[in-house]
C-alpha cells in the first residue's frame, strides 16, 4: 500500500471520530440537574431545640392564675392568656366556646382553645392536651381538702406548657406542613369511678364538632401528666390498638435520641382520656403520650388528683425528653423522613 493511500485512510478515520464526538451530548453532571429525579428525597428539616426553662415558666404562669376549673375566674384569665400567647407566637386562633353539663348538673361555660400553623397546608398533624384542672382533690389523703379544686401542675398545665414552647419554636421555624394545636377543656370533671361520658367534655365537643368540617390530620398526639420527675410512658392500650405503627416509631426514636428512661416500651391497660374520644367520634387517630407509674395504686403519680400536684413535681427533664421528641415528631414527619 502506498504512503499517500494510508495517509488518506488515517484522514478519514480521524474526521469520521470528530465528527461522532460532536454528535455526543454534553455529560451533566447530577449536581448540576435543576429538576429532581423520582424519588428523591426532601432535604432533612432541621429540628429546633426545645427550651425546657421556656416550657417550665408557662406551666408556672397557669399555676399562678390558680385552679383552672371551668366558671371561675382563674379559668377565665388563664384562657385570655392563652389565646394571647398562640397569636403572638404567630399562630392562627380560634377560642370555641360551647356549654357542657356536668355530672353534677353544673353547666360549664366552656372554651376549646385551637392554634394553627400553616392552616391552609393538606398534610397535618395534631397536638392536644387539656387545660383545666379538677374540681376536687378526691384522692388527697387529708380529708380537708378533698373538697377543694386542685393546682394541676402536672395534671393539666404540664401539657399546656410543653405545647406553648412547641407553638414558639414553630413560629421561628418553618415548617412544610400543618400543625394543630388544640387544648381541650372540661377534662378533668367527670365523676370518681363513674360513667367515661362525664369525663373529656371538650374533647367529645370537638371530636364531634371539628373546627374544620370533616377534618382529619395524620395522626395526633396527646401530651397528659407530661412532667413529673422519673415520669414513665408506656405504650397504651388504645394507642396500640389505633396506631401502633405511630406510637413505636414514636418511642424508637425517643429512645434513640437518649430518652429511654422515660419512654419505655412496656405496654399498659387503655384509659379513658381525651384521645379516647377523638378516635371514637372524628377521623384523625390520637395517640396518648402519659405518665404511668409502674409502683402506684392508681396507676397515675402518686399526686394525682390531690393538692400535691404542684410545681413541686414538676421536673425539666422530663419536659426537655418530652417536647424535644415532638418537635423530632413534627419536623421528621414533614420531611418524610418519620
Amino acid at each position: 500500500m502506498s504512503k499517500r493511500i494510508l495517509y488518506a485512510i488515517i484522514c478519514i478515520l480521524v474526521i469520521s471520530i470528530l465528527g461522532a464526538c460532536k454528535s455526543d451530548p454534553p455529560v451533566v453532571k447530577d449536581d448540576d440537574k435543576k429538576v429532581e429525579t423520582p424519588g428523591q428525597k426532601k432535604p432533612f428539616a432541621k429540628v429546633p431545640r426545645f427550651n425546657r426553662d421556656s416550657a417550665y415558666a408557662y406551666i408556672e404562669k397557669q399555676v399562678a392564675f390558680g385552679p383552672r376549673v371551668p366558671n371561675t375566674a382563674a379559668h377565665t384569665a388563664c384562657k385570655n392568656w392563652l389565646v394571647s400567647k398562640f397569636k403572638s407566637f404567630g399562630a392562627t386562633v380560634i377560642a370555641d366556646d360551647f356549654e357542657a353539663k356536668g355530672y353534677t348538673g353544673t353547666t360549664y361555660k366552656a372554651t376549646n382553645i385551637i392554634a394553627q400553623y400553616n392552616p391552609g397546608h393538606a398534610k397535618r398533624i395534631l397536638l392536644a392536651a387539656h387545660w383545666d384542672t379538677r374540681f376536687i382533690g378526691d384522692y388527697d389523703k387529708d380529708e380537708a381538702k378533698q373538697k377543694d379544686p386542685i393546682p394541676g401542675a402536672d395534671d393539666g398545665g404540664s401539657g399546656v406548657g410543653v405545647l406553648l414552647e412547641i407553638a414558639r419554636l414553630l413560629g421561628e421555624n418553618s415548617i412544610d406542613m400543618g400543625v394543630d394545636i388544640i387544648l381541650f377543656d372540661v377534662e378533668d370533671q367527670g365523676e370518681g369511678k363513674g360513667l367515661e361520658t362525664t369525663w373529656c367534655l371538650g374533647a367529645q365537643h370537638w371530636a364531634k364538632n371539628p373546627h374544620v368540617s370533616g377534618y382529619r390530620a395524620e395522626f395526633g398526639i396527646l401530651l397528659d401528666m407530661v412532667g413529673s420527675k422519673g415520669a414513665r410512658f408506656t405504650r397504651e392500650g388504645i394507642s396500640m390498638q389505633v396506631a401502633p405503627d405511630v406510637v413505636n416509631k414514636m418511642w424508637k426514636l425517643a429512645q434513640n435520641m437518649g430518652y429511654g428512661n422515660f419512654f419505655v416500651m412496656d405496654q399498659t391497660r387503655e384509659i379513658i382520656d381525651d384521645h379516647y374520644f377523638v378516635n371514637k367520634y372524628s377521623k384523625t387517630r390520637m395517640i396518648d403520650v402519659i405518665n404511668r407509674p409502674a409502683s402506684t395504686q392508681t396507676g397515675f403519680g402518686h399526686y394525682w388528683h390531690t393538692h400535691d400536684d404542684d410545681m413541686d413535681v414538676i421536673n425539666k427533664s422530663t419536659l426537655r425528653a418530652v417536647g424535644q421528641t415532638v418537635l423530632a415528631v413534627l419536623y421528621r414527619s414533614s420531611d418524610g423522613s418519620f
